[in-house]
């Protein structure tokens, strides 16, 4: 018999980001899939679950649980709570915490570990918390699901984490919202950053030292400087915490346009991707690499790095470079000089991009829950 799955969403954040397109994809894929479910959400998501699973169980928490302190207490206490009510199975929670005691199985993804690697591009006020929090979640969970083979890697070499406890899950792409656009698509989208037709580089992310904007700006820089007519850089995406961003800003020629929409809209995105003469991410550090992924299904030529799981990702369908300012400046300049290339690369890019998918994720993850069931009912 298929367990029941309870599924923890209530820390999806408001602007939902990453961690909530990772939590919608694989709720529609495991419903789709005929999973037995519950899902324990913030009053503000009830309706948005409910629609994208309309069999599952919506168990909606607390006002309080908008608030991350009260979400921590809630779920040591809370959620074990939840999973008696609805006779869960097994627990699943999308990311780095987990009750104490849970009273059933537990399975916890671990996104990425490059803080544990690389501790100074993460934000210090947060750091200390998470490692302590991703520790005891590698320690105690059940099982963990990594959404690379480098991740998972890194949680055995960094956590010493027991391999064969380790389940690999890809990511998925929503091949509805992420798809190749149309001209009026791209032309609303460019509108819309006030540049009317002009090309552009597009970066989409959180300002943070991890993603490298800082060398991505000046990379730009070095890259368009002696053209007649550079292409602009629009920056896109929540804000952060990186102070290095305003410096390299403030050393930008006046020639050059960099524009910072903000946060843009799902339907705005695949314009904005297939739009761009090339999507540049250049991340130090990555769990996966969602923004690469999705900017390859909407066909755009994607440059970024070799760092942690971004080739298997991105395979031999995206351009690469080194992280540093003169390695992205050339790399950015050789595909700007080459329309074929970008071309093609596009093409690639767009097909590989169709062997990602949330079913195949909801699949590998299914196989998780029941390995944890197993697993609990014969300890040691």
């Amino acid at each position: 018999m298929a367990p029941r799955i309870l599924l923890d969403a209530t820390a999806v954040p408001a602007d939902r980001g990453a961690l909530g397109r990772y939590v919608d994809g694989l709720l529609r894929a495991l419903h789709e899939l005929g999973a037995d479910l519950a899902v324990a959400c913030q009053r503000a998501d009830e309706e948005r679950y409910g629609a994208l699973a309309p069999q599952a169980q919506i168990v909606k928490g607390p006002a309080a649980l908008a608030h991350r302190a009260s979400r921590l207490s809630w779920e040591q206490s809370g959620l074990p709570y939840v999973a008696r009510q609805v006779n869960a199975d097994v627990i699943h929670l999308p990311t780095y915490t987990i009750p104490i005691q849970a009273g059933r199985p537990t399975v916890v993804t671990i996104h990425d570990v490059t803080l544990f690697a690389e501790p100074e591009i993460h934000d210090p006020v947060r750091t200390t918390y998470i490692k302590s929090a991703t520790r005891t979640a590698a320690r105690r969970a059940t099982r963990l699901i990594a959404p690379s083979r480098a991740t998972r890697d890194e949680l055995v070499r960094l956590l010493g984490a027991d391999p064969a406890c380790i389940d690999v899950a890809y990511h998925g792409v929503d091949h509805e919202v992420f798809h190749r656009p149309s001209a009026d698509e791209i032309k609303r989208v460019s509108d819309r950053l006030g540049l009317h037709g002009h090309p552009y580089v597009a970066y989409l992310g959180a300002l943070e030292p991890r993603k490298n904007v800082p060398n991505l700006i000046r990379g730009w820089v070095r890259a368009c400087s002696d053209y007649p007519d550079p292409p602009a850089l629009v920056l896109a995406g929540s804000g952060g915490w990186d102070d290095e961003v305003d410096a390299a800003l403030s050393t930008v020629p006046l020639e050059l346009n960099v524009v910072r929409p903000g946060y843009l809209p799902w339907p705005a995105l695949p314009g904005f991707f297939g739009g761009a003469l090339a999507v540049a991410l250049p991340s130090r550090g990555e769990g996966f690499g969602l923004p690469v992924l999705e900017a390859m299904s909407c066909g755009a030529p994607v440059l970024t790095t070799r760092r942690g799981p971004l080739p298997e990702v991105g395979g031999d369908a995206v351009a690469y470079t080194e992280p540093d300012a003169s390695s992205i400046a050339a790399a950015l300049e050789a595909l700007i000089e080459d329309p074929d290339r970008r071309a093609a690369l596009a093409d690639a890019a767009y097909e590989r991009s169709q062997g990602f998918s949330w079913h195949a994720s909801a699949e590998a993850h299914l196989m998780s829950y029941e390995r944890a069931v197993a697993k609990y009912a014969t300890p040691g």
